[in-house]
C-alpha cells in the first residue's frame, strides 16, 4: 500500500463490530471501498480460534491478544493485574470464551435515559434478534432470531459436571427456580434468579466457534470483494484537515519489539471509524490530539480537541474462580484447555466428521443470574445495602453476579497429579469504580498505557464477591461429582477444629442435600476478603472509554456515534459503552455493530433492506 491510498472508509481495528459494519457495508454498496486497519494477525480456520474448546490457549497464551498491565493497586494487595483485550481479526469475538449471555432490558434503557435516542431496548432488542441463528429447541421469536450470521446453540456436548450443577441447585437453592423444570429462557432480556442451560456461540452443525471475521468478512466473494485488510499494522492517529478526519497514520508490528517503522498513511474519502476496542480507541484519540489537557501533556501530544472522558469511565466486570476436585468419572476438560496435543487427538475425529465433542464445548453448561434474597443483603452487610436500595431494587432485571459451574480447572492453582477439577466462577456485574487508561507516548502506538482497572476500591464489590463464594461452595459440595477442594485455590482458613469453613482435599464424595450451610466467622470471612483481593481478576470485558453521553458529563461520542469537535470520525466498539451490562459483552458488541451499521449507511445513503440480514453463512 502507498501513502497515498485512498479509501472511502477506514475502520482502525478489526475487532468484533468492525467486522459487522465493514463486511454489512461491503455486501449493501459493492462500490465502496473499505480498509480495515487490525493490529493482530488473520484467524481464517486456525484451529486454536475455530475449535471451542480452545479459547484457554487464546485468553492465557496465544499471540491474538493485547497485554495491558494496571498500575499496583492497594485494593488488590499491591498486585498489578493484566487485562488481555482481542488483537485479531474479529477481536473478541474469535478468542473469547463463547459464552451467551445478553444483557438487562433496563441496561439499554438506562443508555438512552442519558439521552441516547434510538439506543434503548425496544430498538436494540431486535438487533439482538437479526444477528442470531439461534440453535436452541423452542427458541422464543420475539426475543430470538433464527436466520442471522451467528450461531447460538448448546455446544456439542452436555458435561455430567453442568447436569450435577442444576440438580444440586434444584434441591438445594428453594428460593430460586431451575430451568430443567420450568422452561424458562433465561437470556430473555428479562429472566434471573433461575439456574438454566448456559448456551454457547457455537454452530450445532459445525461444531465451530462463531465469530464475526468469519462470518461477516471471510465469507465475503473473494472475486468481488471490495473489503480490503491490512493486518499487524496499528493505527497510530488520526489525521485530520482543519477537524474533518481524512486519514488513518498506522504503522507494522515491529518484529523486534521496538517501534521503528516508518508511519504510513491512508485516506478516507468519506469516514473514519474507530474500533480498538476499550484500550486502543482512546489511545488512538489521544495520539490525535483528542483528550483532557493533563493527559496528553504527560505524553508530550499538543491537544486538538479537549474532551475530559477519553480514556475514563473504564468498566469491567471481576472475575473470582474457586476450584474442587471432582470425581474420576467427571467430563472435564483440563487436557485441552492445557493444550496437550494428544489429549486434543483423542476428540477430533468427532469434532471434524459430527461437529461435537468436548472440542465442541467451552465448559460451561449451566448457571444463573444471580440476585440476593432479603437474608443475603443482610449477609452481604451495609456496603452493599445501599447500592441494592439505590440501583438494583428499581430494576428487577438486573443480576447482581453471575456464577457459572467450569467443566476444567480456570485457575493457576497445582492440582494434585491425575485429579480431574470443576470451578465455580463468580463474576461481578456492575462493580462501583471506575478506572482509566490514558497513553504514555504520542508517537509509538505498542507503547504501555498507564491502566488503573479500578477493581475493589469500594468494599460492596468484595461484598458480592464473597457472598458469590459462598453460595458456590455450598452448591458445589452437593454436586456428585465433589470430592474435596483444590486447597490453594480456596482461601486460607483456620483449621478444622477451630473453623467449619476449613477445607478438605480429599472428601469421599458429597454432603446431604440437607446438610446446614457453613457458618463463617469474622476471621473466616477476613480469609475470604484476603483471597479474593489476591486473585480477582478481568473476564475480559473492558468498555466505557469512550462514552457515549452528553459532551458535558464527559461523553466522547453522540448517539450517533460521532466523535464530539471534529467531523467524519466515529467510534463503534464496546468502549462506546456509557453504563455497564448485566452479562458477558460479546452480544452486546454484536448488537452496537449492527446498530452502527444501520447508522453509517443511514448517513452514506445505502439503502437497506428492513428486516434483512444481507449475509451469506
Amino acid at each position: 500500500m502507498t501513502t497515498s491510498s485512498i479509501f472511502d472508509i477506514i475502520f482502525a481495528g478489526g475487532g468484533t463490530a468492525a467486522c459487522i459494519i465493514a463486511g454489512r457495508l461491503a455486501r449493501a454498496d459493492p462500490s465502496l471501498k473499505i480498509l480495515i486497519i487490525e493490529a493482530g494477525p488473520h484467524t481464517q480456520n486456525v484451529d486454536r480460534h475455530i475449535q471451542p474448546a480452545r479459547y484457554v490457549h487464546n485468553l492465557a497464551e496465544g499471540n491474538t491478544l493485547s497485554h495491558h498491565i494496571a498500575i499496583p493497586s492497594e485494593a488488590l494487595g499491591g498486585r498489578s493485574v493484566c487485562v488481555p483485550t482481542g488483537g485479531c481479526l474479529g477481536g473478541g469475538s474469535s478468542v473469547n470464551a463463547l459464552m451467551y449471555t445478553r444483557a438487562s432490558a433496563s441496561d439499554y434503557d438506562d443508555w438512552e435515559r442519558l439521552g441516547n435516542l434510538g439506543w434503548g431496548s425496544k430498538d436494540l432488542i431486535p438487533l439482538a434478534k437479526k444477528v442470531e441463528t439461534y440453535q436452541v429447541p423452542d427458541g422464543n421469536p420475539a426475543v430470538h432470531g433464527f436466520t442471522g450470521p451467528i450461531s447460538v446453540s448448546h455446544g456439542g456436548l452436555d458435561t455430567n459436571i453442568g447436569k450435577e450443577f442444576l440438580e444440586a441447585a434444584s434441591q438445594y437453592d428453594k428460593c430460586r427456580r431451575t430451568s430443567m423444570s420450568t422452561g424458562v429462557d433465561t437470556n430473555d432480556f428479562q429472566t434471573v434468579d433461575v439456574y438454566g442451560l448456559w448456551h454457547k456461540y457455537i454452530d450445532a452443525r459445525s461444531g465451530r466457534r462463531s465469530d464475526t471475521a468469519h462470518h461477516f468478512v471471510y465469507n465475503l466473494d473473494i472475486n468481488k470483494r471490495n473489503l480490503q485488510i491490512l493486518t499487524n499494522r496499528r493505527a497510530v492517529k488520526v489525521i485530520f484537515e482543519n477537524n474533518q478526519a481524512v486519514g488513518v497514520q498506522y504503522a507494522a508490528h515491529p518484529a523486534d519489539g521496538r517501534f521503528q517503522s516508518p508511519p504510513q498513511i491512508a485516506y478516507a474519502a468519506r469516514l473514519v471509524v474507530l474500533s480498538s476496542g476499550a484500550f486502543g480507541s482512546p489511545a488512538i484519540l489521544e495520539r490525535s490530539g483528542i483528550g483532557s489537557a493533563r493527559h496528553l501533556a504527560e505524553a508530550n501530544i499538543k491537544q486538538f480537541v479537549n474532551l475530559a472522558g477519553v480514556g475514563e469511565n473504564y468498566n469491567d466486570h471481576t472475575l473470582y474462580v474457586s476450584p474442587y476436585i471432582a470425581s474420576q468419572d467427571s467430563d472435564c476438560m483440563d487436557g485441552i484447555f492445557s493444550d496437550d496435543e494428544d489429549t486434543i487427538k483423542q476428540y477430533l475425529t468427532e469434532w471434524t466428521e459430527k461437529g461435537s465433542g468436548l472440542l465442541a464445548h467451552n465448559s460451561v453448561d449451566s448457571g444463573i443470574k444471580l440476585r440476593p434474597t432479603t437474608e443475603d443483603l443482610e449477609e452481604m452487610g451495609p456496603s452493599f445495602k445501599k447500592i441494592w436500595e439505590e440501583f438494583y431494587a428499581r430494576a428487577p432485571d438486573k443480576p447482581v453476579a453471575l456464577l457459572v459451574n467450569v467443566a476444567g480447572n480456570l485457575t493457576g492453582a497445582p492440582v494434585p497429579e491425575g485429579s480431574k477439577v470443576f470451578s465455580m466462577a463468580h463474576c461481578a456485574l456492575y462493580p462501583l469504580t471506575a478506572g482509566y487508561t490514558h497513553v504514555t507516548s504520542g508517537t509509538n502506538p505498542w507503547a504501555p498505557v498507564k491502566f488503573d482497572s479500578g477493581y475493589l476500591k469500594n468494599p460492596a464489590d468484595v461484598a458480592v464477591l464473597k457472598w458469590s463464594y459462598k453460595h458456590t461452595r455450598e452448591l458445589a459440595r452437593r454436586m456428585r461429582s465433589y470430592r474435596g477442594e483444590v486447597l490453594s485455590g480456596h482461601p486460607a482458613f483456620p483449621s478444622a477444629t477451630s473453623s467449619s469453613a476449613a477445607t478438605t482435599a480429599d472428601a469421599s464424595g458429597p454432603v446431604d442435600v440437607d446438610t446446614p450451610k457453613i457458618v463463617y466467622s469474622a476471621e473466616d470471612d477476613k480469609a475470604i476478603e484476603e483471597h479474593i483481593r489476591a486473585n480477582v481478576g478481568t473476564t475480559w470485558h473492558s468498555l466505557g472509554t469512550c462514552a457515549m453521553k452528553p459532551r458535558d458529563i464527559s461523553g466522547v461520542v453522540d448517539a450517533q456515534l460521532n466523535v464530539y469537535g471534529v467531523k467524519n470520525l466515529k467510534v463503534a466498539d464496546l468502549s462506546i459503552v456509557p453504563l455497564n451490562v448485566g452479562a458477558n459483552t460479546y452480544n452486546t458488541a454484536l448488537i452496537i455493530g449492527e446498530k452502527a451499521f444501520l447508522i453509517i449507511a443511514e448517513e452514506l445513503g445505502i439503502p437497506v433492506v428492513e428486516g434483512s440480514n444481507s449475509v451469506d453463512f
